[in-house]
């Protein structure tokens, strides 16, 4: 494979083979852009009102919350990212290393299943911030032959998108990223001259546990993304600095989050019934002059089109390390049509949205947790990861282990995930262990998932680290 993804206009068509050491001209600093983009979404001002309306705690903890959660979550981001540079390929790739060929199709399937609920969820309001411009420019009333409509456009864009490759998705990062930097400075400064702020100011504060709870909330949405971490790392040379990708990962997420979700704070007091509206984004143009309105929605729909490009790029990786022995661009048409039918689905029956998103939060968390425990522990050991053992899916590959399943990785994976699910509560599923302490109370099941998952990993006996950097460093016409 001759042409690098890093061509401008090129379509990429490297899949989920390790990137050769010539192809890794990539820097750090490209990544900021990208966790960027992966956080422009109105669901941030939702989730930040949320916060008020139903954790009830005021705005000065509302603050730490937005501050605690995406250097939470990101840093752990920008801590699994360390491996794309060290192993050069996608994250659910390199999990084979570390779960055995046959192993990593467990939570690899869980993986991707999740995302399906991700995607749903981020085309669903992609397409409500479209109808949302529709009624304040035109009057038009969505209906549910409209919301079909506006859903289908919003996914074949995405796929379009997603589809071209990491070139294109980082591009358009870098631009969405400026211009919504811009206009949400302006939304700022309408906010700080049109509040009534002693409002906000005079709310009595919540409960320690409501705003633990909180910060687990915000950070599942960066949760979901440790997985794909290494998917835009991949293109670094192994000599990158780590520190530099764990710190440009945080600071791109929290130069988003932090003001979005005090936005939201802030809007809540004028939208007291958002936790039982059916859409999570018509409040903007109940809040907003429609001079501010309809350009932000206009510029967080691309928001959210760009997540959503991100998600089912590095969807398309999963799918392909599940067996789909098809290019990534075709692996990424099967999740658009899941988050089709399924976000009709939400669109038509939801009565509650911010409901239905917050109770998958934290089921979503708890699914990507039990990954991330094991995948970080492993990451503790392991230097190098064997290009050639990656890609080789037989009995031969030195990632075979005990018939394609390493006991330890699989069975810290499957007693990490039952572990969290216990502790953890929600509109959809409620575990025995819930209630009644600190774990279930603070909202921390994830937290137990990545700790339990981590600690077995850590204390069961593992096969032999495998490495052979000198035949990767070589890869580049095998690889071709």
């Amino acid at each position: 494979m001759s042409e690098t993804a890093a061509t401008d206009g090129a379509l990429e068509t490297r899949g989920i083979e390790q990137v050769p050491d010539a192809e890794r001209t990539a820097r750090v600093r490209g990544l900021f852009p990208t966790w960027v983009g992966a956080n422009i979404s109105v669901l941030l001002l939702t989730m930040g009102a949320s916060l008020v309306v139903v954790h009830r705690i005021d705005f000065w903890q509302a603050l730490v919350v937005a501050a605690c959660a995406p250097l939470l979550s990101y840093g752990l981001v920008g801590l699994i990212g360390i491996a794309g540079k060290r192993g050069g390929a996608p994250g659910m790739a390199l999990s084979r290393a570390v779960f055995g060929q046959r192993g990593n199709l467990l939570p690899g399937a869980l993986i991707w299943v999740a995302r399906w609920g991700w995607e749903t969820i981020n085309a669903v309001t992609g397409a409500y911030a479209l109808l949302s411009v529709l009624d304040i420019l035109f009057g038009v009333r969505a209906n549910p032959f409209l919301d079909l409509v506006t859903l289908l456009a919003f996914v074949v864009a995405t796929f379009a998108i997603s589809g071209l490759g990491i070139n294109a998705v980082q591009k358009c990062n870098k631009y969405a990223a400026y211009l919504f930097g811009a206009f949400s400075l302006l939304v700022l400064g309408y906010l700080i001259a049109e509040t009534d702020w002693s409002g906000v100011f005079g709310r009595p504060s919540g409960s320690v546990a409501a705003m633990v709870t909180g910060i687990g909330l915000i950070a599942a949405g960066g949760v979901s993304w440790i997985p794909s971490a290494p998917d835009f790392t991949r293109y670094l040379p192994r000599t990158a600095s780590a520190k530099g990708i764990v710190g440009v990962t945080v600071g791109g997420a929290a130069i988003v989050v932090l003001p979005m979700v005090l936005m939201g704070a802030v809007m809540a007091v004028a939208t007291p019934d958002l936790a039982s509206a059916a859409d999570p984004v018509a409040f903007l143009g109940e809040i907003l002059p429609t001079w501010i309105a309809v350009p932000y929605l206009l510029i967080a729909l691309v928001g959210m089109l760009l997540i959503n490009a991100m998600s089912m790029y590095s969807a398309g990786f999963t799918a392909q390390t599940l067996g789909f022995r098809v290019p990534r661009h075709w692996a990424v048409s099967v999740n658009a049509v899941i988050s089709l039918v399924f976000g009709g689905v939400l669109m038509l029956a939801a009565t509650s949205f911010v409901g239905s998103f917050t109770a998958f939060l934290s089921l979503l968390a708890v699914a990507f947790s039990a990954w991330v425990g094991v995948f970080g522990a492993d990451m503790l050991r392991r230097r190098e990861y064997d290009g050639t053992a990656l890609s080789d899916t037989g009995r031969t590959s030195a990632y075979w282990y005990r018939g394609g399943f390493s006991p330890a990785a699989v069975s810290a994976w499957a007693i990490g995930l039952v572990a969290g699910l216990l502790f953890t509560a929600s509109d959809w599923f409620t575990g025995p262990l819930a209630g009644n302490n600190v774990i279930g109370e603070y909202g921390l099941g994830w937290v137990a998932t990545i700790l339990v998952s981590g600690l077995l990993y850590v204390v069961l006996p593992k096969p032999a680290v495998v490495a052979k950097p000198a035949v990767v460093a070589g890869a580049s016409s095998s690889a071709a």
